[in-house]
């Protein structure tokens, strides 16, 4: 039975954190005045505030809102981000660099990475391919400067992220959607009633029994799922035999070296990650239950941080996976209600940015559109799916034994899509990708070379340019890269000059 549409005009999001109030700050830019926001979230029930470090994407989240990058980096203790280093994940020792950016600059009809393959396998050129990566040669000095605008200097060929404090994020937007008329309740959700003709929801009944109802609701109440789980039973695909990682142990400390990028470095049951924001840093350690107990690895992080732990260490528990409907009826999930992708990637703050901005402009009437719920779902879906798969790689691409989780990883079965990704690679040089992929070329190069994924032979191209100077390009660009980072100023002293914050009080 299908509803015969009606315009919309509430709109109900169950759940606060980052992930309500990025949707509610969206939705009321949006929508306007034409169609109520309410917010339910309760102070009781705290949030997971883990996902400090981001990818470009947030960038243009914030540019759509038009919130002020020096006025959101004071106001959440924010710094810059320009890549991730691997450390100790294809083998032990052993370093890389993901960055935000291209690798070196184009010369020629043939991209840049085929040339540097040819010269590489025919022992022209030492080095990893990070030696041309305009990002790591910043973050390896120290050092931050926006882009330039010139096409044509070195200083545009990369790009950049933040880390911020999640908590003080979620407070921002707050404060730029509730001036945009979204109302704020206080309370925890008991109940949810649904309409017996077609299964919608109806309202949503409080603790202290007010009842909330709406045209739309959207569930970001966490791992829990209370609307589109427990109320209306959409499943959930587990991909714990793909992504074994089921714990984190997050801890704060004082701040160390102030790195314009994340660390993820690879530990004996998982991975710990490093986020350097201007007044600590964060710290966690994501590891697999079955082959480390939680004291065991609550220790293994406290022993390996920068400074004094300011907090005692908390546990997160999660399954890694997806929904089997991100959205139904009139619920959609979006954050850790819709899925779990862990953030070795630092894809948790963009897996919902997206989902809000698909919400947006597939916005329905109040009757639902059946054709939009499915457009929604398969274009979420696949996302979760493309990102599955890049996580995986680093989990599979590994030659250390020293632990059972990776040898676990070594052995598993994958998914089909991520095998043909890399054999093509491996025999080729060829990088097969899907039309908006979240992870370019230039991140799928990184942790296939990073982690000894390199192909038996070129692309034929690169070895049939016989005239293009091939060596003293590459010489030139890495005298280029030395240059620019030489003028750069350090990334504290860009964030002193430019968006320092206020101390927090003690």
């Amino acid at each position: 039975m299908s509803r015969a549409p009606a315009p919309l005009r509430q709109i109900v999001i169950v759940g606060g954190g980052s992930a309500g109030w990025m949707a509610a700050a969206a939705l009321a830019q949006a929508v306007g005045e034409s169609c109520a926001i309410t917010l339910i979230e309760s102070e009781v029930i705290g949030t997971v505030g883990v996902g400090e470090a981001t990818i470009p994407p947030i960038r243009h989240f914030n540019q759509r809102l038009g919130i002020d990058e020096a006025t959101f980096l004071r106001e959440t203790q924010g710094s810059y981000k320009l890549g991730i280093q691997f450390v100790d994940w294809g083998r032990q020792g052993h370093s890389y660099f993901h960055p935000f950016g291209q690798y070196g600059a184009e010369f020629d009809q043939v991209p840049f990475y085929h040339h540097w393959l040819n010269e590489h396998l025919a022992g022209r050129v030492a080095g990893p391919i990070d030696h041309f990566s305009m990002c790591w040669a910043m973050a390896e000095a120290g050092k931050f400067s926006h882009p330039a605008s010139d096409r044509r200097l070195i200083q545009s060929t990369f790009d950049y992220a933040y880390h911020f404090d999640a908590g003080l994020y979620a407070a921002f937007l707050r404060r730029f959607a509730e001036a945009r008329g979204v109302v704020r309740l206080e309370g925890k959700v008991v109940a949810v009633a649904l309409a017996g003709e077609d299964g919608f929801i109806e309202a949503v009944q409080l603790e202290d029994g007010r009842r909330i109802t709406g045209d739309l609701f959207i569930d970001c109440s966490g791992f829990r799922g209370l609307l589109i789980e427990e109320a209306l039973g959409a499943g959930y695909d587990n991909w714990q035999h793909w992504l074994p990682c089921d714990r984190a142990v997050a801890v704060p400390c004082t701040r160390g070296a102030f790195t314009p990028y994340t660390r993820s470095t690879a530990r004996q049951a998982g991975w710990q990650w490093r986020i350097p924001l201007q007044h600590r840093t964060g710290n966690g350690y994501v590891h697999c239950s079955q082959f480390i107990s939680e004291d065991e690895a609550a220790a293994t992080l406290l022993a390996h941080l920068d400074g004094e732990a300011l907090a005692e260490p908390r546990t997160l528990r999660f399954v890694t996976g997806k929904r089997r409907a991100f959205w139904k009826k009139n619920c959609v999930a979006i954050g850790l209600a819709a899925g779990f992708m862990e953030p070795l990637e630092s894809t948790s703050l963009h897996l919902i940015q997206y989902a809000i901005l698909r919400l947006i402009a597939l916005l329905p009437d109040a009757s639902m559109p059946p054709l939009l719920v499915r457009e929604y779902n398969a274009q979420t879906s696949r996302e979760y799916e493309l990102i599955r798969d890049f996580l995986i790689l680093h989990y599979k691409a590994t030659t250390r034994d020293d632990g059972e989780l990776w040898r676990y990883c070594a052995a598993m079965e994958i998914p089909e899509s991520l095998s043909y990704k890399i054999a093509h690679f491996r025999a080729h040089g060829t990088l097969v990708a899907e039309p908006g992929e979240l992870f370019a070329n230039p991140s799928w190069i990184a942790v296939y070379l990073g982690q000894g994924i390199v192909p038996e032979r070129a692309p034929p191209l690169a070895t049939m340019r016989p005239k293009v100077p091939v060596a003293e390009r590459l010489a030139q660009i890495r005298t280029a890269m030395a240059e620019a980072v030489a003028t750069m100023p350090s990334h504290g002293e860009f964030i002193a000059r430019h968006c320092a914050a206020a101390p927090i009080a003690a």
